[in-house]
C-alpha cells in the first residue's frame, strides 16, 4: 500500500449498505445516483471505480446512437407526443409509485 495517494475505509450497515466516503467521491468525481464499478481482482483485492453510463448496457448505448443518429438524418420524422399517447402512457404506469430513496428490502437485495 505504499503506493496508494489515499486509504480511507467505510461501515457496513446492517443491510449491508454504506457510504462511500467523501474523498472518493471527489476523487471519481461522483455525484448522487452515479453508478461505481466494483472489479475484484484475482488476488482479492477490489478496485473501485466510476462506472461510465455507456459501459453498462452496450445494447442501450447502440440504441441510444441509433435514435440519435436517426434524428439527425430525419428531424422530419420528429412528432410531438399527443394527449392520446400521454393518456395510454398514464394509463400504463399512473398507479406505479417509484421512491428511489427508499431501502431495499430483504427480498430484493
Amino acid at each position: 500500500m505504499a503506493n496508494s495517494l489515499l486509504i480511507t475505509e467505510s461501515t457496513l450497515t446492517d443491510r449491508y449498505q454504506t457510504t462511500v466516503p467523501d474523498a472518493v467521491r471527489k476523487a471519481l468525481h461522483l455525484g448522487k445516483r452515479e453508478k461505481i464499478r466494483y472489479t475484484i481482482q484475482p488476488d482479492g483485492s477490489v478496485l473501485l471505480s466510476r462506472a461510465d453510463m455507456n459501459d453498462q448496457d452496450p445494447v442501450l448505448g447502440s440504441f441510444l446512437s441509433f435514435l440519435a443518429n436517426d434524428i439527425q438524418r430525419h428531424p422530419e420524422r420528429l412528432r410531438a407526443a399527443t394527449p392520446e399517447l400521454a393518456s395510454r402512457i398514464q394509463g400504463l404506469v399512473g398507479s406505479i409509485d417509484v421512491d428511489l430513496d427508499a431501502p431495499l428490502d430483504d427480498e430484493d437485495e
